[in-house]
């Protein structure tokens, strides 16, 4: 039985959201030969975060989320693997339940019904205000890329003026660690 997952009306290999994260050396050029890989295959990066997480070790973790057939993403993980700085990779979508969160800063600017509502739903949603002026408000919030994406659609009625997000940052659930 083949591993492909296919459009069921079309046939053709379906593109799935992968999150992969990847500890490499943390030197110049690793993060450009990590995006390489993505873009010399005409993939697009959905979400990009960089750390270091190892300062004595100089090692850095990437989360890279993509969309791709389940193929392309392998072949991506196999060539990835191949590069020198990089020390291990990890599909988390396809190793098993994993947290991803992400953070957004959203500025809102309003006054009266709309300033009153935008308040309203950022509690809905466990948004703190971070800044207030007469005039505007700007929200911060923690959550999963779709929490943070129905929230900024929510607010673009209510005078959305701009938004800023740090990226996923993912790990695997359980006692094991990449």
């Amino acid at each position: 039985m083949s591993d492909i997952v296919y459009d069921t009306e079309t046939e053709i290999p379906a593109l799935r959201r992968h999150t992969l994260a990847v500890i490499v050396d943390n030197e110049f050029g690793v993060l450009g030969r990590v995006i390489g890989l993505f873009s010399g295959r005409g993939y697009n990066i959905e979400s990009l975060t960089v750390a270091e997480v190892d300062h004595d070790r100089s090692l850095s973790r990437i989360t890279v989320v993509t969309r791709g057939t389940d193929r392309v993403v392998k072949q991506i993980k196999s060539l990835l693997e191949r590069v020198v700085p990089v020390h291990l990779v990890h599909d988390l979508t396809e190793e098993g339940a994993f947290v991803e969160r992400d953070l957004a800063l959203i500025k809102v600017a309003g006054t009266g019904k709309n300033r009153v509502e935008a308040l309203r739903i950022a509690d809905i949603f466990r948004a703190r205000a971070v800044d207030a002026t007469t005039e505007s408000f700007v929200f911060e919030i923690t959550g999963k890329p779709e929490k943070i994406d129905s929230f900024v659609e929510l607010m673009r009625p209510l005078g959305l003026v701009e938004v800023a997000r740090t990226g996923v940052a993912a790990m695997s659930r359980g006692k094991e660690g990449v």
